[in-house]
């Protein structure tokens, strides 16, 4: 199970609880901080699919615009 998988796990489940009976600050604390950790981790992977899209025409020329290139350069080069 990932990271990812286990924040969402425990989101559900403080979620589920103070459904039933209620969190205690100890545990709103904790919800909040794992729901700050799980947008940041969305937000990481979304810019990460973004940053790797390639746009091509009709006619399959590549048009991805220009800095959308120097950014994938970028990654590749830090990849390496």
């Amino acid at each position: 199970m990932t990271e990812a998988d286990q924040v969402r796990k425990r989101i559900n489940e403080l979620y589920k609880k103070k459904q039933e009976s209620g969190l205690t600050e100890a545990e709103e604390a904790e919800r909040k901080e794992l729901h700050k950790q799980f947008i940041a981790n969305f937000r990481a992977g979304f810019k990460q699919q973004l940053d790797s899209l390639v746009i091509v025409d009709d006619q399959g020329k590549d048009v991805t615009p220009e800095k959308a290139k120097q950014i994938q350069n970028k990654n590749k080069k830090v990849l390496r």
